[in-house]
């Protein structure tokens, strides 16, 4: 989702270190709602929708587990509606309400930039990283359980995040991306120290064919002595796509075995393009 500096990094394809300590930059030139004014995006910012936890709550997530175990990522359609969508968009040029700014450019990451929001979160988001996470879990212990990984995840994303805090990883990892046109992000992983929570989730704030055209989600999965198999997951605006942060598992003759995966964003051919991740285990 959103890739780090190089020279905090093991590899840039692979793991991903320490975040940047830089303060926030100056922002881009553009934003999809250019003429709103930064009191009606403070206002829209608390304006949090009451009912997001019953909304997480009402998707069929039986079916999202079964498309998270067959192939690693899962669609959770209208998770936004197009108001919040602009209205979270409409937050990229505040930078207080951000701890740092990555142009991915500068290391190598492809093109386009990215900003990593600062606690306290905006509402909507302080709203859907639990109720997320709480949907989430039981693929997650239960796919550790397949790969024989000790790791299990407590009820609440609440105790979950301290035991990120407990081993250092302190600093929030909601990010916001903005692409406009020939950007775009080259495959990555999201890992941010010891503590990382096998599942995340991204939102397509802008509307396919009227904000941008191109501008695919990419999955990539890596299967042992065979070749990689790539997913595109078509979003609309305000759709999300929960898929696998690193490895999954996958039944074979002898039992499960793991596969790993990798996630980018294709070419934007025209106009801007903004979305959300939501990433649950916090950074160093």
């Amino acid at each position: 989702m959103g890739p780090r500096p190089r020279a905090q990094l093991r590899t840039r394809r692979g793991r991903r270190g320490k975040a940047p300590g830089n303060r926030v930059a100056q922002s881009a030139p553009f934003c999809e709602n250019r003429d709103m004014k930064p009191d009606a995006q403070n206002i829209i910012r608390l304006a949090a929708p009451s009912n997001m936890a019953a909304r997480v709550d009402a998707i069929d997530w039986m079916q999202a587990g079964r498309d998270l175990d067959a192939q690693g990522c899962t669609l959770l359609k209208g998770l936004l509606s197009p108001h919040e969508c602009r209205a979270v968009a409409a937050l990229y040029p505040n930078d207080n309400n951000f701890r740092s700014r990555i142009v991915m450019s500068r290391h190598g990451f492809g093109r386009g930039e990215y900003k990593y929001f600062a606690y306290p979160l905006p509402d909507v988001i302080a709203q859907l990283r639990p109720a997320l996470y709480t949907q989430l879990r039981g693929v997650a212990n239960r796919w550790n359980e397949a790969m024989g990984i000790d790791t299990r995840y407590p009820e609440s994303h609440e105790a979950f995040l301290k035991r990120c805090h407990a081993a250092g990883q302190t600093r929030p990892t909601p990010l916001l991306l903005q692409y406009g046109e020939g950007d775009y992000n080259c495959l990555h992983q999201d890992l941010y120290g010891e503590h990382v929570f096998p599942l995340q989730v991204a939102i397509l704030l802008s509307e396919p064919g009227r904000d941008f055209t191109g501008g695919e989600f990419v999955l990539t999965e890596q299967r042992p002595r065979m070749q990689s198999r790539p997913e595109v997951v078509p979003l609309s605006q305000g759709d999300a796509v929960a898929f696998a942060v690193h490895h999954r598992p996958v039944a074979g003759t002898r039992g499960f075995y793991r596969v790993n995966l990798r996630h980018g964003v294709s070419r934007i051919r025209s106009g801007h393009r903004h979305t959300l991740g939501v990433i649950f285990h916090d950074a160093k």
